[in-house]
């Protein structure tokens, strides 16, 4: 098969996990990391690009890097893209979308450097591509046409072609969210952040519509969060859809029957209702205990565990007292019935942790984000009693 060069999108803060993830995966020598600023590189044959695309849990998309090349005028431009092997990705004439981003070199307009790929493309093909509009970077909803990512950083312009289609956050289940949902992508990411073994129960006393309990118990259980849903690169002219059966039945063969003890609950009925919803068709209902009950009302199993949750973050000034009582409430709470517990909350405020009274280690805070929003990975262990 054709060597392809890789690269793993992330969420700012992700890439450490996506890491590890293809080093898991065996997709990525842990002796030759190539982590950048939003991804992480690698490479490999259609049989690693499909691996990926299944498999990892906090990569946002995985990208296929076309080619890298010079260019600071636009015929350089056309001309150097048209040697691009578009058609082992392109039919003749297939609509495409194509995003183009320009950085500090003499070919700043992004339309423009748009129309040269798209006649590259057709330089290629023989065959004009009809051009639609990209989604914005972000927006959960995939473009109705293979998406073409151009950068040209300092006029050296960086050809890549989507293969995921829609946002790997998107697995299918969540249907139903409830107030400020995580991303799965990010509620993966912050499990694995956590330290928690798969082994022990783990609470989220603030489970909202279920994301953060549902990666848990995908997690546990082996489960590949790419199982059920389609991607780009299945509509590529050389997919080969036995390869991809194959993979699948090997994922299906990984998985293990049951997962480690998941409590979760909120006092919202409507998020625990959301959360059941999404859980079954994540097919893991049986793996969760759903409660609706207020944070006093917790009943954690005996033993040792992990506390994994998003609480409220509130973002009227009006809610901070409200808040700093409920992070105080939290605090008490897992100091009388989780001592020696791993705690893990992600948070936006400072102050809202300090409120908690637990010892936070700040050495292993980790920044995030959430929804454009910048958020912290507070980590600790609740005190003995």
């Amino acid at each position: 098969m054709v060597a392809l060069s890789l690269f793993a999108v992330t969420a700012p803060g992700l890439e450490p996990f996506a890491t590890q993830e293809l080093v898991d995966l065996r997709l990525l020598s842990p002796h030759a990391v190539s982590r950048e600023i939003g991804g992480v590189a690698f490479e490999g044959d259609l049989r690693a690009l499909y691996t990926a695309n299944l498999h990892l849990r906090t990569a946002t998309r995985t990208l296929a890097r076309l080619g890298e090349f010079y260019a600071a005028a636009f015929s350089e431009l056309r001309k150097k893209a048209a040697r691009l092997p578009w058609e082992a990705y392109l039919s003749p004439g297939q609509p495409v979308a194509i995003r183009a981003t320009c950085h500090k070199s003499k070919l700043y307009h992004s339309d423009a450097v748009a129309e040269r790929i798209a006649g590259a493309i057709e330089d290629r093909l023989g065959q004009a591509p009809a051009r639609l509009k990209p989604r914005a970077e972000g927006e959960e909803a995939a473009p109705a046409a293979p998406l073409v990512i151009v950068r040209l950083a300092h006029d050296q312009c960086t050809v890549s072609l989507d293969t995921s289609g829609a946002p790997l956050f998107q697995r299918g289940y969540r249907l139903a969210t409830a107030k400020a949902p995580l991303r799965e992508t990010l509620a993966a990411g912050v499990v694995l952040a956590s330290g928690w073994d798969r082994r022990s129960p783990l609470l989220d006393p603030f489970c909202g519509s279920g994301t953060l309990p549902i990666e848990a118990a995908l997690l546990a259980r082996r489960i590949a969060p790419g199982r059920a849903r389609r991607f780009a690169f299945m509509d590529w002219p050389g997919y080969d859809a036995s390869l991809w059966s194959r993979l699948l039945a090997e994922a299906e063969s990984q998985t293990v029957a049951t997962a480690p003890r998941l409590l979760a609950s909120d006092r919202d009925a409507g998020a625990i209702t959301a959360g059941q919803a999404n859980a079954e068709r994540a097919g893991v209902a049986g793996d969760i205990e759903f409660t609706r009950c207020a944070i006093s009302s917790i009943a954690p199993p005996p033993g040792l565990g992990w506390v994994v949750t998003n609480p409220p973050y509130g973002v009227r000034v009006s809610e901070n007292q409200e808040l700093r009582n409920l992070y105080a409430r939290l605090g008490q709470v897992l100091r009388a019935r989780c001592p020696g517990w791993q705690v893990s909350v992600l948070t936006s405020q400072d102050r809202l942790l300090h409120s908690m009274a637990l010892p936070f280690e700040r050495e292993r805070s980790l920044a995030l984000v959430n929804g454009g929003l910048k958020v912290k990975l507070a980590r600790g262990v609740v005190p003995p009693s």
